[in-house]
């Protein structure tokens, strides 16, 4: 199967050697999405707006390959502190409906640019 890298400006680019997502057969794969607004390369202040943003980011990259996050099967969210562990879940629960997809949560000793919260998922192809 052939990969396609997926690219939008309606998420930040790529800060490394890697894609935004990518699309193999039915599925895509998104890299982990910080809390940075994409106009601006900011990150939103606090853990509920930076897990906002992230959602925002992962979603406009799922959008630029025909999919959504109805779609998505699998998410891993990045904490740099599980006290923030609820937070997250408020901010998560308005973005997802149920049958919710599952999800891993860890905490991490940094994350880039000193973000509070990095997310990323697998989501299938609308079809």
């Amino acid at each position: 199967m052939a990969r396609k890298a997926i690219s939008t400006t309606q998420a930040p680019g790529a800060i490394g050697p890697y894609s935004q997502g990518v699309e193999i057969g039915n599925l895509v794969y998104t890299s982990g999405q910080l809390g940075l607004d994409p106009a601006t390369g900011e990150l939103a202040e606090g853990v509920a707006a930076q897990a906002a943003q992230s959602l925002r980011n992962v979603q406009a990259i799922l959008e630029a390959a025909g999919t959504s996050l109805d779609k998505v099967i699998k998410t891993t969210v990045f904490l740099k502190d599980m006290g923030d562990f609820t937070k997250v879940n408020e901010v998560y629960s308005t973005f997802f409906n149920e049958p919710y997809p599952a999800r891993s949560a860890v905490e991490v000793a940094r994350l880039p640019k000193d973000g509070l919260v990095e997310i990323e998922v697998i989501a299938l192809k609308q079809s």
